[in-house]
């Protein structure tokens, strides 16, 4: 059997999960299965669309449940260990401006399972993530992204 990737999140990134997976457990299952049942009682299920959909949504709720089961299972808790302060690590916040003259950005660097850009959480898998792990404040990097090199200047770690 292949050896299970491990999934890198915070402690709150995994109560979350924790919190998703009850939902979808004790909540949207139950809503599917209802769904199902109604459909069903529409009568010829070769072409009813409600039973289709309903069925499809069911496969995709289990899939999900199976898919926060593992990443919960293999999940390894992120902590900052450093003890640099300066150098960024998984979990810290690190500030950059873009080189030359560009706007300064803020993100917090977390595992995969936890990433959300919109939310300023970028995977540690992450192009960016990549160049800037290991960094310290004031150091300059190149980031190579499909759009070309991106230089950029680390401000602060937190």
């Amino acid at each position: 059997m292949a050896e299970e990737k491990s999934f890198y999140m915070t402690e709150e990134g995994k109560k979350n999960l924790e919190s998703e997976l009850h939902e979808l457990k004790t909540e949207k299952r139950k809503e599917v299965v209802e769904r199902i049942k109604t459909a069903r009682d529409f009568g010829d299920l070769s072409e009813n669309s409600e039973y289709d959909a309903a069925k499809d949504e069911q496969a995709f709720v289990e899939s999900r449940i199976q898919q926060i089961e593992n990443m919960i299972r293999n999940a390894v808790i992120i902590e900052n260990t450093s003890d640099n302060p300066d150098v960024v690590t998984l979990g810290k916040s690190v500030t950059f401006q873009e080189l030359p003259e560009g706007d300064e950005e803020k993100y917090t660097i977390v595992g995969s399972a936890e990433a959300d850009p919109f939310e300023g959480k970028i995977s540690n898998e992450s192009p960016m993530a990549q160049s800037l792990l290991g960094k310290e404040i004031g150091d300059k990097v190149t980031v190579q992204t499909p759009a070309g090199d991106l230089k950029v200047k680390i401000i602060s770690v937190s």
